[in-house]
């Protein structure tokens, strides 16, 4: 009996190992990060403190908390405006989703005025 409580319990940790090792798998952002660190892309460090600017990026993510069908993974997404131009970025559940996020902008902003990044998990 002890030899088999000690296999059962053998499997199970290696079990949650191979599973956390997934888990940290996932959340790798290392190319992402090396992307953002060549300067092409608006992050939210290039968030203007002009009062307009700030104003336009409250009006959108008001816009978007209010939204009760949003996840919240879709709540969180960045929103970064500088000089009027809203950069949106980060990952939405599902393209119904990254549309909304977009037309929210969008109606603040105008439609010229906002580059979505945004992306559909998989």
């Amino acid at each position: 009996m002890k030899i088999f409580s000690i296999v059962i319990l053998s499997c199970t940790l290696g079990l949650t190992s191979i599973h956390a090792a997934d888990e940290k798998k996932k959340a790798d952002n290392t190319e992402r990060n090396k992307r953002d660190k060549n300067g092409d892309t608006q992050t939210p460090p290039d968030q203007s403190n002009k009062p307009e600017d700030i104003k336009l990026t409250q009006d959108i993510r008001k816009a978007v908390m209010k939204d009760k069908n949003l996840s919240m993974t879709a709540k969180n997404v960045k929103i970064i405006t500088a000089d009027g131009q809203v950069t949106l970025r980060g990952p939405v559940t599902t393209t119904a989703e990254k549309t909304a996020i977009e037309n929210y902008a969008k109606a603040s902003a105008g439609e010229a005025k906002v580059m979505s990044q945004l992306e559909v998990k998989k």
